[in-house]
C-alpha cells in the first residue's frame, strides 16, 4: 500500500513539474528561512487525556440531548407547524412505522439536520466521551427526534444526515473549538466566546459545569493551515438547457473559511484517533446564503513515508458535503478510501494534496425551481482530487476537483440520475505577514436526466479576487526533513 501511494504522489509531482524539473526560487523563500511569515516555535501543551477520562460522564450528554430535543420541539410547534405537535399517540405510531424518505425542503434536510446532529455529537464530546461513543449518542439522538420530535413518519434520509453526517461536522467543530481554547494569543474571555460560537456544546458545558469539563482536548499540536477570504466574484460564463424560474446574480460578495488540520509531516504527531486529520470549508454568499459547507476527516488509517521527500497518511475517510451555488444543489454523507500527503519537490517547493474515492448517500437537484422540494435522493459514487503547490511561504496554487454521480439506487422515487462536477483553482500571493491576495476560479456543471422532464445541463463559471488572511503556519508546510 505504501508503494501504491508513493507512485500516486510521484505522478502528481511529475504533473506539477511538467514545465521543467528544476525550480529555482529566491533564497528568502526557503521553507526554513526565518522572516515575518514563519511563526515562532510553540511550547508543548500538557496532555490532559487522563484527566478528561476520569471526569467524563455518560449521563450528562444523554440529559442534554433530551433537553435540547424538547426545547427544539417546543420552538418548532409554536413557530413552525403542527407536524411538531408530537404526543404519546404519534410516538407509538412512529415506533411501529416503516421508515420513509421525507420531502422536507432541501436546506432543512441537508443543512439543518446535520447541524442538529453536530449538537448531539458536541454534547457527548464536551462531556469527555470519545469519538465513537459520541457517534453512538448522535445516532440515538437523531432516532429519538425522528420518533418523538415530529408527528410525521420517521425518515431514513434524516437519520443519515443527522445521525452520521452530524458526527463528521460535529467532530470538526469540536476540534476547532478546542484549538481556539489552546490559542494563547487571544484573551481568555475571547477564547471562550469564540469556542462557544464554533461549538455551542463546548461553551455550554464549560459554563455550566465549571472545572469538570474545562480540561482542553489534547490536540497534540497538529500542523494546520487556515485561510479566511473576503472578496467579489463575477460570472465568467453560464449555460442552462432547462427552463429556469429565477435569474442568476452575476456578481456576489463571498466570505470563505478553510482549515486543514493535522497535515502530514510532523514527526511526533500520530494519527490514532478519528479526525486527527480533517479539513473543513464554509462559504457564505450574498446571492444565496450558505454556498457550501464541506468537511472530511480520516476515521481510521495510518501514516507512511518514502525516502526523505514524501510523507502521508492513508485510510478510511468520512465526509459531509453541502454545496448550493446559484444553479444546482447537492449534499452527501459518505465514506471514501484515500490518502493525504506532501512531497517535497525542492527546498522551497512542496506539493500537498488529497485523493479520495468512495460512495455516499446524496440529495441533488436544481436550485432554480419554484419547488423547494425539487430534488432527488440516491446512492452516489464520489471522487475528490485536491492539490496545493506551495512555493516557500510566499505563493500557493490550489486546485480541487470533485465529482458525484447520484444514481437511482436507494430512495430515488422519480427514477433518473445526476452527474455533478465542481472544480476550483486559486492563486495566492502573500504580501506581508498574514496578508495576501487571491485570484479564484470556480466551475460548476450539472447533467441531469429524469423520465418526466428529460435531460438538463447547467453550467456556470465565476472568477473573483479576494483579500486573504493566512492563519497558522501560513500554507501548512513545515521543514520536516
Amino acid at each position: 500500500m505504501k508503494t501504491l501511494f508513493a507512485a500516486l504522489w510521484a505522478c502528481l509531482a511529475c504533473a506539477a513539474m511538467a514545465a521543467g524539473p528544476e525550480i529555482h526560487l529566491p533564497a528568502s523563500w526557503a521553507l526554513a528561512a526565518v522572516d515575518e511569515a514563519v511563526p515562532p516555535p510553540r511550547a508543548p501543551k500538557p496532555d490532559l487525556t487522563r484527566e478528561i477520562e476520569e471526569r467524563k460522564s455518560y449521563a450528562i450528554p444523554a440529559a442534554e440531548i433530551v433537553g435540547f430535543d424538547f426545547l427544539l420541539n417546543q420552538f418548532d410547534r409554536h413557530f413552525i407547524g403542527d407536524e411538531y405537535r408530537s404526543n404519546l399517540r404519534s410516538i407509538r405510531r412512529n415506533l411501529h412505522s416503516s421508515w420513509v424518505v421525507d420531502r422536507d425542503p432541501f436546506v432543512v434536510n441537508q443543512l439543518g439536520h446535520p447541524y442538529q446532529g453536530s449538537m448531539y455529537h458536541g454534547f457527548a464530546r464536551a462531556s469527555g466521551l470519545g469519538y465513537w461513543e459520541a457517534a453512538g449518542y448522535t445516532f440515538l439522538g437523531s432516532a429519538m427526534w425522528e420518533i418523538a420530535g415530529e408527528t410525521t413518519t420517521p425518515s431514513r434520509n434524516d437519520q443519515i444526515t443527522t445521525g452520521i453526517g452530524g458526527t463528521f461536522l460535529g467532530e470538526a467543530l469540536f476540534r476547532m473549538a478546542n484549538l481556539v481554547l489552546e490559542h494563547d494569543g487571544l484573551p481568555p474571555l475571547w477564547r471562550e466566546i469564540a469556542a462557544a460560537a464554533t461549538s455551542p456544546p463546548v461553551g455550554f458545558n464549560r459554563l455550566m459545569f465549571g472545572d469538570r469539563f474545562r480540561a482542553i482536548f489534547p490536540s497534540r499540536d497538529p500542523v494546520y493551515f487556515t485561510r479566511l477570504q473576503v472578496g467579489f466574484a463575477g460570472s465568467a460564463g453560464a449555460n442552462d438547457t432547462g427552463v429556469s424560474t429565477t435569474r442568476l446574480k452575476r456578481s456576489e460578495l463571498l466570505t470563505d473559511f478553510y482549515i486543514d488540520y493535522g497535515l502530514p509531516g510532523k514527526r511526533d504527531y500520530e494519527y490514532t484517533r478519528p479526525f486527527d486529520y480533517f479539513s473543513l470549508q464554509a462559504t457564505a454568499s450574498s446571492a444565496n446564503g450558505f454556498e457550501n459547507v464541506m468537511t472530511r476527516g480520516m476515521l481510521v488509517g495510518r501514516s507512511y513515508a518514502e525516502g526523505e521527500r514524501l510523507r502521508g497518511i492513508w485510510g478510511l475517510y468520512g465526509n459531509y458535503d453541502y454545496i448550493a451555488p446559484q444553479t444546482y444543489r447537492i449534499s452527501t454523507t459518505g465514506l471514501s478510501l484515500g490518502t493525504t500527503g506532501e512531497i517535497r519537490l525542492a527546498d522551497a517547493v512542496a506539493l500537498q494534496g488529497t485523493l479520495l474515492a468512495g460512495v455516499g448517500y446524496a440529495a441533488a437537484g436544481t436550485i432554480r425551481s419554484s419547488d423547494a422540494n425539487d430534488f432527488h435522493y440516491g446512492l452516489a459514487p464520489q471522487a475528490l482530487a485536491g492539490m496545493r503547490l506551495a512555493f516557500g511561504t510566499r505563493v500557493a496554487i490550489d486546485v480541487t476537483a470533485r465529482e458525484y454521480y447520484v444514481s437511482r439506487v436507494g430512495a430515488a422515487q422519480r427514477g433518473g440520475h445526476e452527474n455533478i462536477a465542481r472544480a476550483d483553482a486559486a492563486f495566492t500571493w502573500r504580501i506581508r505577514g498574514p496578508h495576501a491576495v487571491s485570484i479564484k476560479y470556480l466551475g460548476n456543471r450539472r447533467d441531469a436526466n429524469y423520465p418526466d422532464i428529460g435531460g438538463r445541463r447547467q453550467q456556470r463559471q465565476t472568477v473573483g479576487i479576494f483579500y486573504t488572511y493566512l492563519g497558522h503556519d501560513r500554507f501548512g508546510v513545515i521543514d520536516w526533513r
